[in-house]
């Protein structure tokens, strides 16, 4: 007994995912094929097919392969726009074939129902174009609310030199920046790391290393050295802001930890040198600096 060979099953495969770009320029396609189909006299065809025919036959499935790719569901649905040529099923009695007028309008028919075909095919194609850029336009935007733009607002870390902080203070001020200075804020009975990490929206730091102390190594010399909470705020914000949004101004002979060695540090000397690299450092962490002002006395 014979046995039933199975069923065989074709593949479909996932629809072409397109730029918008691509898909614009499938539509265009697709129009310039409806255009062709449109202007095709049939009354040139004698019989059910032409080389014309033919060939545009073949550049519209060429067309239907770009646009949805090939063995698809959605180029399934729009392949029969490429059939274009008219043959009777059934051949009149004594093989006498239809009239060349039968044959057009067989073939006027199948023109007409492939411009049918091609225009949801371009309604399709709008559609995805109308997802795509709506998702670009949301991921866009979803984008832009995550990244939050630069803070102006630059917390000076300081230790007892007042003329120091009031010099960097009023500079950042003039050249457009938002100056924060601890102790000129309310404490509402926070400590003053509690202060510190209250002021989260900052996004430079400038810290003033001035030699306000004195310390040694064990049976060593003393030797200058600034506060310990300038230190320890100069790690604080190294961690929280990154080395590169943090930059340290050094008054006098002031010994500089080793662990430290990595932070960008400027000798804040009498002249305006010191102004021009902080403002280099604020511009290479993303700001836009008037140098105008920054060179102004």
């Amino acid at each position: 007994m014979a046995t039933r060979r199975p069923a065989t099953t074709s593949t479909v495969e996932p629809k072409l995912q397109l730029t918008p770009a691509a898909i614009e320029r499938g539509i265009e396609r697709l129009e310039e094929r409806i255009g062709a189909l449109e202007t095709f006299d049939v009354m040139t065809l004698s019989k059910g097919n032409s080389p014309e025919l033919s060939a545009l036959s073949a550049a519209i499935k060429d067309t239907l392969e770009r646009c949805f790719g090939e063995r698809t569901s959605a180029y399934n649905r729009f392949q029969g726009a490429a059939s274009l040529s008219w043959f009777p099923s059934v051949m009149s009695v004594g093989g006498y074939g239809p009239s060349p007028s039968e044959y057009q309008a067989g073939v006027e028919r199948s023109i007409s129902q492939s411009v049918a075909l091609l225009r949801e095919a371009q309604r399709v194609l709008r559609e995805d174009l109308t997802d795509v850029t709506g998702n670009a336009e949301a991921s866009a935007t979803a984008i832009s609310a995550l990244i939050k733009p630069l803070s102006r607002r630059v917390f000076v870390v300081h230790g007892h030199d007042e003329g120091a902080r009031e010099t960097v203070a009023r500079f950042l001020d003039k050249i457009g920046f938002d100056p924060i200075i601890l102790h000129e804020q309310a404490s509402q009975n926070r400590t003053v790391i509690e202060k510190i990490e209250a002021y989260d929206d900052v996004g430079f730091a400038v810290v003033l290393l001035t030699p306000d102390d004195e310390g040694r190594a064990k049976e060593g010399e003393l030797q200058p050295r600034a506060r310990q909470n300038v230190l320890l705020e100069l790690g604080y914000f190294m961690g929280r802001l990154g080395r590169g949004k943090v930059c340290a101004l050094k008054r006098g002979e002031v010994e500089i930890p080793s662990d430290f060695a990595g932070v960008v540090w400027v000798a804040m000397d009498v002249g305006n040198g010191w102004k021009q690299a902080l403002g280099q450092e604020l511009q290479a962490a993303g700001y836009d600096v008037d140098w105008n002002k920054v060179m102004r006395p």
